[in-house]
Parts: structure tokens; C-alpha cells; sequence
């Protein structure tokens, strides 16, 4: 067992919380923040050695921080409840986390790779090897405030774990999109927020560029059919966001009737 706590975020994860939490078998001190889940989530992340602490959502940056601050070790590691380590990881880690939690750097960067349309890619780089800042000492390192697309905030020396960790991304295309239509609605409110302009006449170009970049220059044509539509569906969101947060300026209720809609099919906490 090693000096370091795990944290996992959920809501309604029991299919995938136990896989999570059973990867990660050194570390001394397991917690799971779970935000109101109504199926067995908090009594498998139990039975599988975790800490439970229930809290109302708050985004993801800032559920992160409140997980942060409950552990007992300093140093943390941070998966979804989607993620798990695989055992090359797992190796590497248990070989060199002793010298990084002893060190004064700030982070340790882990390499993720996604599991998508019931395998893993192989070159996507969007989904291949993604670089993820995820072990972070919770006094040299805090998580932005970002409802959705958070990042690890830190300054300092980090070091490289290479071995892969696996992101079962969704099981089928039907619960990709439906994430999708979550992470948008969150994505749009932050830009409400801030009072971002609106460019509908960008949208034509946002999705030929976000494709050709992705298919392309990213490498998803190497991935063949499911490559094409891993790219597909990146242009598709970065012209959906756009488009609801047009919606929610132009037409205000949009945003109350959006999110009954979401909080009705468990979309939204």
C-alpha cells in the first residue's frame, strides 16, 4: 500500500465504479463523492473499499477540489468512475510513485487511451495516449473551477508514467451522444457566464476544421470506420455547443426548460 488517496466522482455509475476503484489496489485511502445517484453506486463503491461522502453537485472542477480536500494523504489521484488503471500501469506506478511522492514536484502525468465502439483505438490522438495530469500533491495543485473540461492547475516539476490507463468511454454511440448533450448544456453555460459572443456565421467552418483536424491531422483516418466517426462526432459537438448557446441567448427560457428536459432522463444533477 502506498501513501496516496484515490478520488472518484459519480453519479448513477454502478456499472462501472467497482472495475475503478478495484485497478487501483495500493492505494492506502479510497473516496468516492457521489452526487445523488439512485441506483447501487454508493453500496458497490462500499463493498469495494471506498469512503462515501455524498455531495450535491457542484461542476466538475469544484467536486473535484471538495474530493481533494476530504482525503487523508496529500498526494492524490484523480479517475472517473469510467477509467481504470491497467495492470502495465499499475506496475509502473507501484515501481516509481514511492520517488514522486517523496519528491517536491506537483504532478504526476498519466497517458489515457479510449475504449470506443467495444475496443480500444489504436491512433486517434484525441482518444490515444491523451496526456492527463491525474496524481497531484493537493497543496502544489488545484483543479479549475470549469463546470465541464476541467484541468489540473499547477506549477512545478511533473513526471511521466507511460503505460497507458483505459477510458471505457460509453458502451454504445446512443450514450455518447447523450454525454455529449450534457457536457454541451454545461460547456453553454459557461460561456453564459462570461458573456462570450455568439458567431452563428463561424458554425460552417467550426465543423469542417474540427473534422479535418480530427480525421486528419490527429490521425482518426488510421482508425478507419470508427475513426471517421470519432471525428464526425468531435465537429458535431463543437457545432452543437455553439448552437444551444446561441439558443440560450436568443430565447432565455430555453435554459429552465433544457434543463428540466435533462434532469428528467438523469442527464443533469
Amino acid at each position: 500500500m502506498l501513501p496516496i488517496s484515490l478520488i472518484v466522482i459519480t453519479y448513477n455509475e454502478a456499472a462501472n465504479i467497482a472495475r475503478c476503484l478495484d485497478s487501483v489496489g495500493f492505494a492506502v485511502e479510497k473516496i468516492v463523492v457521489d452526487c445523488g445517484s439512485d441506483d447501487d453506486t454508493r453500496a458497490i463503491a462500499a463493498a469495494h473499499g471506498a469512503r462515501v461522502i455524498d455531495q450535491p453537485w457542484l461542476g466538475f472542477g469544484a467536486q473535484r477540489n471538495f474530493a481533494s480536500g476530504l482525503a487523508n494523504q496529500d498526494w492524490i489521484l484523480s479517475l472517473d468512475a469510467d477509467e481504470a488503471l491497467t495492470p502495465e500501469l499499475t506496475r509502473a506506478l507501484q515501481q516509481g510513485l514511492p520517488d514522486l511522492l517523496a519528491s517536491n514536484a506537483a504532478a504526476g502525468v498519466l497517458f489515457r487511451t479510449a475504449w470506443f465502439m467495444g475496443r480500444p483505438l489504436r491512433w486517434y490522438r484525441l482518444m490515444v495516449r491523451e496526456r492527463k495530469p491525474r496524481i497531484y500533491h493537493r497543496q502544489r495543485a488545484r483543479w479549475s473551477e470549469a463546470r465541464v473540461h476541467e484541468s489540473l492547475q499547477y506549477r512545478g516539476e511533473e513526471v511521466s508514467f507511460e503505460p497507458p490507463f483505459m477510458h471505457y468511454l460509453n458502451p454504445t454511440l446512443v450514450h455518447h451522444q447523450l454525454k455529449y448533450l450534457r457536457y454541451a448544456e454545461l460547456k453553454a453555460l459557461d460561456w453564459r457566464e462570461r458573456g462570450r459572443a455568439s458567431r452563428p456565421y463561424q458554425w460552417p467552418l467550426v465543423f469542417i476544421l474540427t473534422f479535418l483536424k480530427d480525421y486528419l491531422l490527429r490521425l482518426a483516418v488510421l482508425d478507419g470506420a470508427r475513426g471517421w466517426v470519432a471525428a464526425y462526432m468531435a465537429a458535431d459537438y463543437a457545432v452543437y455547443k455553439r448552437m444551444r448557446y446561441y439558443e440560450m441567448r436568443s430565447f432565455e427560457p430555453s435554459v429552465e426548460l433544457a434543463a428540466a428536459e435533462l434532469r428528467a432522463h438523469k442527464l443533469q444533477r
